[in-house]
């Protein structure tokens, strides 16, 4: 069975190999041993709430538990940009006009910014292609909702997620060579790798305050902006129905979107529930119901079929155990797939 649970300190090692398989274009999740031995280390910590709030890195891994392999990861952080800036490209509009010559036009910009500093992000969404099967990639990316849900006060009120941006089939990025290697004179994966360890200073130094005329910029970059890379496709959809929509802001390197909600108005906060965990059969007519347990200091999340009845949710005596529940413990359960009931009625 597979599980989704709290990263601990013995999970660094397969957490460097799976980041091998990652690729270009996500900075937070790159074959770094120092970087993500520090990160997995605020992981720990921010679990067990030993660092102030606004410092902490939730990392989450799914686990197959007949091999023990990490089939993925998760994470969210509970804000960007207060140690180190946080930049993104807003696109803006500005407009020309002439009585005399009865003209006017209007163009779209791109401004630096820091507008979304202190936001709540989900980021670092990564599954082992052998685990791209049934209900995997869907239940890891939303059971980072679910923790917002049971923690919401340990959030701001808004949610960011930054997507990668568009690639072309071998690996450049329209948007960066169209734009950022005039400024920064590298190749994208060296600019990448640069930002994935925190060295970010070079962005102020390099990129031009002023704002930049999309119209300037060659055909390809203009049509990639706010485009997700192809494999990202299936993440920006899965986001987009937990109540993540896009408002205009993209990534400086790629021109990837960047997805905003607000934690009030997310699935999860609206549509989770609290019931009483009960030992029992699957429900195989019931939807896939995410359930967690309550415990910040050791978090674990199953699929299950069942249903919440009068308050309880009945799970097999293996779901328990994942879960480090017994019958009577409080679970937050919510449905796979909006639109689903997950109550029922004797």
């Amino acid at each position: 069975m597979l599980v989704i649970r709290a990263i601990t300190q013995g999970d660094v090692d397969p957490l460097i190999q799976m980041a091998h398989q990652v690729g270009s274009g996500m900075t937070t999740l790159k074959p770094d041993r120092a970087m993500l031995g520090e990160r997995v280390a605020i992981a720990v910590a921010s679990f067990a709430q030993a660092i102030p709030p606004e410092q902490r890195d939730y990392m989450f891994v799914m686990e197959d538990t007949a091999t023990g392999r990490l089939a993925g990861v998760c994470a969210i952080k509970a804000a960007v940009g207060l140690t180190e800036p946080f930049y993104n490209y807003r696109i803006g509009t500005l407009v020309h006009s002439s009585r005399e010559l009865n003209v006017f036009t209007r163009m779209d910009t791109l401004y630096l910014s820091n507008d979304l500093t202190g936001s709540s992000e989900l980021c670092s969404l990564f599954l082992m292609p052998e685990y791209r099967q049934g209900y995997n990639g869907k239940w890891l990316s939303k059971s980072r909702f679910l923790f917002i849900a049971q923690f919401q006060h340990l959030f701001t009120e808004k949610i960011i997620a930054e997507m990668r941006g568009y690639q072309a089939e071998d690996g450049t990025s329209p948007f960066y060579e169209g734009l950022g290697r005039h400024f920064f004179k590298m190749d994208f994966d060296h600019v990448d790798g640069l930002t994935a360890v925190g060295k970010k200073s070079f962005i102020a130094e390099l990129m031009p305050r002023q704002p930049l005329y999309v119209a300037y910029l060659p055909d390809d970059a203009q049509q990639v902006i706010g485009q997700v890379h192809n494999s990202t496709q299936p993440a920006r959809k899965l986001l987009e129905q937990e109540g993540m929509h896009y408002e205009g802001y993209v990534d400086i390197f790629d021109a990837g979107p960047v997805l905003q909600g607000r934690a009030a108005e997310l699935r999860a906060v609206r549509e989770s529930m609290l019931a009483v965990a009960d030992e029992g059969q699957p429900a195989p007519d019931a939807a896939p119901l995410l359930v967690s347990n309550t415990r910040l200091d050791d978090f674990r999340m199953v699929l299950a079929h069942a249903a919440n009845e009068d308050g309880k949710v009945a799970l097999s005596v293996r779901e328990l155990q994942l879960l480090h529940c017994q019958p009577g413990d409080e679970v937050r359960t919510l449905t796979l797939n909006p639109g689903k009931t997950q109550t029922r009625k004797n």
